[in-house]
């Protein structure tokens, strides 16, 4: 799924790219992806994009009299910006926005449709959208321990969790996690304040390093490699590769779609996290120990 860094370039790249511009025409391949029925979608023809921001996770387009397209790219949507009136090729292409220089696509991999397309009339129509997440950038150390200690949980479901925190997701929360050398299960209640400063410290570094990152590698051009899996993170969708740091294999906890990586002498002391699959089936033949597998 698009973190923060991710839409962060996304939405730099829109700007440059529809600010100003009239909608000439909206394209929509799949009835599903559209989650509003009023206003509807013709009502953005002739109207022009006053802003484009971020709103946690989802990528917000402002136009004239107070209408705004609300986009969620969930875990398989992306963007693309193509010729106008270029013609979608498969299933995968949800809709198109023509814009006078060129089209802003969405398409989204797989079968399950998860990624949402809303149209709002109004300022006020937004706040359903907005989960109340603090936006650590732009938040002092003391606001984000509080934040942290607001409810008991795993810091790294409290990282993730949008009402919590905004725009962080279980790529960037490995990486974050990694460099604050802290356990992904390890309680907020149980964070000292060295260790929530260290926390911030790392939210607040990982973020910024892989927005520039992706800045860098986007250039003027338009971001077409959005993905979770990039090779020079640290942890993140490396499990049995070497940690960056240690040279320890990276070790992984599975559960439903998703996978928390993390680097067992680094962040565990060595002690290998139970996998709630493996763990159950292996039982007392799991390894409880980083030596008990080098």
């Amino acid at each position: 799924m698009p973190e923060l860094p991710d839409i962060t370039v996304y939405v730099e790249a829109l700007r440059r790219r529809i600010v100003g511009a009239p909608v000439v025409e909206v394209r929509l391949n799949t009835p599903f992806l559209l989650r509003s029925v009023e206003p509807p979608l013709s009502e953005l023809i002739g109207r022009h994009v006053r802003g484009v921001d971020r709103s946690g996770k989802r990528i917000v387009i402002a136009l004239d009299d107070d209408y705004y397209i609300v986009l969620h790219l969930m875990i398989a949507g992306r963007l693309h910006w193509k010729a106008r009136g270029a013609k979608g090729k498969g299933r995968a292409d949800l809709a198109a926005f023509d814009f006078p220089a060129g089209a802003l696509t969405l398409t989204e991999a797989g079968t399950k449709r998860r990624a949402s397309l809303y149209l709002v009339r109004g300022a006020a129509g937004l706040t359903e959208f907005a989960r109340g997440g603090l936006e650590v950038l732009d938040a002092s150390v003391a606001q984000f321990a509080e934040r942290l200690r607001s409810e008991s949980h795993t810091v790294k479901r409290s990282l993730t969790d949008p009402r919590l925190f905004s725009g962080i997701g279980n790529a960037y929360s490995d990486e974050i996690l990694h460099r604050a050398q802290l356990s992904p299960v390890k309680l907020t209640g149980r964070l000292t304040d060295a260790e929530i400063a260290a926390l911030f410290d790392a939210t607040r570094a990982t973020l910024l390093e892989w927005t520039d990152r992706l800045r860098a590698e986007t250039g003027d051009g338009f971001p077409e490699k959005v993905t979770a899996f990039r090779p020079e993170m640290a942890v993140h969708g490396r499990y049995g590769e070497p940690c960056p740091v240690c040279t320890a294999p990276v070790q992984r906890i599975r559960y439903a779609d998703n996978e928390t990586n993390y680097c067992a002498r680094c962040q565990t002391d060595g002690k290998l996290l139970a996998d709630r699959g493996l763990s159950r089936l292996l039982k007392q033949d799991w390894p409880r120990s980083l030596d008990e597998i080098l």
